[in-house]
């Protein structure tokens, strides 16, 4: 019989079924839409032997006067630079700590520092140690800590913290010695969780040098006490926690009426809605886990529900200031970084770099950027009163004069000023498009455009009902920018447009809103794509992406042109496009895995990021030079066998594989089933290995509906398919 040309429309479709998405494909991985044709993506390879200590959140790209170029990464723990092929470590650092002492106990790696007042640092906070005397017998010597990072493992009280050496002590000695602490300014947690109002953990309100201790036992999912009985908790300490209060293990608040040296005593569980769903139980909590003071709230100076409050991760804000790097941890300070210094490598970011210091900035605020053409730094989400983080108003501008980043009282001789927006609840992001600074809310969008003299900035709402669900979600290009919000995706070109896409409720019935601070989006011109990588209910970070192609749009794709996948070797928590470097630059996370640089003695659950440069080759390369295949698919919906022939079944015979490009081998499997409800079953001799020198291929597939699924399984293989051509004949009645 004479062959039938099966054709496909680019981009995935899963708003309708396998059977009604007629002329579609209706699933991928891996895989990318170029002049309607389906094909592989580009590999990448790391650019570094080092791998990056926790999880990256933001990259910048910027060169100097004299034409280096440099990539400034923020990370939960750090601000790094990449230059030439090396990290650099450029992470403010808090003030001093001096005259700390420490304490060892034989045979065992925990060593305990003392310091002479509260130390305001917490639990997985980075500390650098520096001019170390050691007392004897510790059996280390004080190279062993000078100049060395230490991950912070527990604070027993405000006035000590533990951190765990490579190898164990040989004498216990007491507190002795003298140490100068240099503390990293903390950026935040590594994952978007539910909190507990303005008190707890480390962000989003704090307690100074929280105090906690371990479980002595378990708890279970019950209202009662240590081994499912009573009204007290066993630990292993109370010292330091008030007389009556409240404790916070994991997710759960657990109220007390008092204490003994190592019980709290008439405890409620589950207080402030943080009991197991559904019940008014408590949770359960294995022996040894982690009991923290949570009686002193800061901040706003009262708890909430937890179901109604998330933390924040660790965030940055970065730009730049012609060759000065601006970096803004989220809900805190600015600092800048002068790449024009001779000694610019071994230079740490500062709120008092020569000639450029911003120890005049709010010391609060959700986010920054410089304005394109007038050069003013502004801060979405910021202090009404500056240098006081307790007046901060998460829908509050504030702006420096032109061309000084450290000036923001409005004068009639300056153009400093302030603006406080009215929908929405709290400023998500900005960013700078073609004619205009776009800010949106949680709900809304917004224009701010420089006017000039009296009121510098102009602002104008845009568009309603259309937020973003995070601050790195929303980008810009060729004059339109993209983004995501809670409720769909959207588009701004001098008006808001709601983005029709093919795979909405795949993603909204799958994506955990509440990290929406997580989710990271990138433009890829060398290809005209945008794509969000985002994660999923149950998943602690990005586990998923979807891509918007905005430059294959056509009049048979009414939902746009759009794909996406679960790859793990494929899912970013940052992306850089091409615009200083030839391919783009993006940061793969293992939370599992243990980073390599900074060095940090002690590391523990830090994770490690991974930097590649992208559209090399045909897999990953990774740090240590060996490779991971990458692996694609794409499969099309049940296309209709028998045609108008509803009581005949037909064979397929034979078909014809049509690649544009194929290096390697690649799988296809033929798919049928006789319902549309039905699972597809391979058919008979599926898959077929295809190559260069295939010109048909025999089969034997009889049923009412059939797919074709496209996919390489090993390394170093690449392919674009191009049109589908099958043998069918009839082949009986039922």
């Amino acid at each position: 019989m004479a062959l039938t040309k099966i054709k496909f429309a680019p981009g995935i479709d899963k708003q309708d079924t396998a059977v009604g998405a007629e002329g579609r494909w209706v699933d991928s991985d891996n895989v990318r839409f170029r002049y309607g044709l389906p094909e592989k993506v580009g590999g990448w390879q790391s650019l570094l032997t080092d791998t990056i200590v926790g999880v990256a959140r933001k990259m910048l790209p910027f060169v100097d006067n004299d034409g280096n170029r440099y990539v400034a990464i923020g990370t939960d723990k750090f601000l790094l630079v990449y230059f030439e092929g090396q990290l650099f470590d450029i992470t403010p650092l808090k003030a001093d700590i001096t005259s700390a002492t420490i304490a060892t106990v034989d045979t065992s790696a925990t060593c305990t520092i003392t310091t002479s007042s509260a130390h305001g640092i917490n639990v997985g906070d980075i500390v650098l140690f520096d001019s170390v005397t050691l007392p004897g017998g510790t059996g280390f010597s004080a190279s062993d800590f000078e100049d060395k990072n230490f991950q912070v493992i527990t604070v027993p009280s405000p006035t000590t913290f533990t951190i765990t050496m490579g190898s164990a002590a040989s004498g216990t000695v007491a507190a002795g010695g003298s140490i100068t602490l240099k503390p990293y300014e903390p950026v935040g947690p590594a994952a978007q969780s539910y909190g507990y109002g303005f008190g707890i953990g480390n962000y989003g309100g704090t307690i100074t040098g929280v105090v906690q201790t371990e479980l002595d036992g378990s708890l279970n999912a019950d209202t009662a006490g240590t081994g499912g009985s009573g009204t007290a908790v066993t630990v292993d300490s109370t010292t330091d926690f008030p007389a009556s209060g409240t404790i916070a293990i994991a997710n759960e608040l657990i109220t007390y009426t008092s204490k003994s040296s190592t019980q709290f005593l008439g405890i409620t569980r589950g207080a402030l809605g943080t009991a197991t769903i559904g019940t008014s139980n408590g949770q359960a909590h294995s022996t040894n886990a982690v009991v923290q003071n949570a009686t002193d709230f800061t901040g706003f100076g009262s708890a909430v529900e937890a179901s109604t409050v998330t933390l924040e991760p660790g965030l940055w804000s970065l730009s730049n200031f012609g060759e000065v790097l601006i970096a803004t941890v989220m809900n805190g300070k600015t600092f800048t970084w002068n790449a024009g210094i001779a000694a610019r490598l071994t230079t740490r970011a500062s709120t008092t770099t020569s000639g450029f210091a911003t120890n005049n900035n709010p010391t609060a605020t959700r986010s920054t950027l410089v304005s394109p053409t007038t050069r003013h730094l502004i801060h979405f989400g910021t202090e009404t009163t500056i240098g006081t983080p307790s007046t901060q108003d998460d829908m509050f501008i504030r702006f420096s004069e032109d061309e000084n980043i450290n000036a923001y009282t409005p004068e009639a001789t300056n153009t400093a000023g302030t603006q406080r927006l009215q929908d929405g609840t709290k400023i998500m992001g900005a960013l700078v498009a073609k004619e205009n600074i776009l800010v949106w809310t949680d709900n809304s969008l917004y224009t701010m455009k420089f006017v000039g003299a009296p009121f510098t900035f102009g602002f104008e709402q845009v568009g309603t009902n259309c937020g973003l669900i995070g601050q790195n979600a929303a980008i810009e290009i060729d004059g339109v920018a993209y983004w995501m919000g809670n409720n769909g995706f959207f588009s701004f070109d001098g008006t808001v447009n709601s983005l029709p896409c093919s795979l909405e409720d795949d993603v909204y019935d799958n994506i955990d809103t509440t990290k929406g601070q997580q989710i990271n989006a990138g433009i890829n011109n060398l290809f005209t794509e945008v794509t969000w990588w985002y994660p999923t209910s149950g998943s602690d970070f990005n586990n998923r992406y979807v891509a918007y192609n905005y430059g294959e749009d056509n009049a048979r794709l009414p939902m746009g042109n759009w794909y996406g996948g679960t790859n793990t070797n494929s899912i970013r928590t940052t992306w850089i496009d091409s615009l200083i470097y030839p391919k783009p630059y993006a940061t793969a996370y293992n939370s599992t895995a243990t980073g390599t640089f900074p060095a940090i003695v002690g590391e523990t659950g830090l994770g490690r990021s991974v930097l590649f440069e992208h559209e090399i080759g045909t897999d990953q390369i990774n740090p240590d030079g060996s490779t991971t295949t990458l692996t694609s698919f794409v499969q099309s919906f049940s296309f209709s066998l028998q045609k108008d022939q509803s009581e005949i079944f037909l064979a397929m015979r034979r078909f014809l594989p049509n690649f544009k490009v194929l290096t390697g081998n690649n799988q296809v499997t033929i798919g049928i089933t006789d319902f549309p409800a039905e699972s597809l079953s391979d058919s008979t001799l599926s898959p077929f290995t295809i190559n260069a020198s295939t010109n048909k291929v025999d089969t034997r597939a009889r049923g009412r509906y059939a797919s074709i699924k496209i996919e390489n399984t090993g390394s170093g293989e690449a392919w674009r398919f191009g049109t589908f051509q099958v043998d069918l004949q009839p082949d009986g009645r039922r």
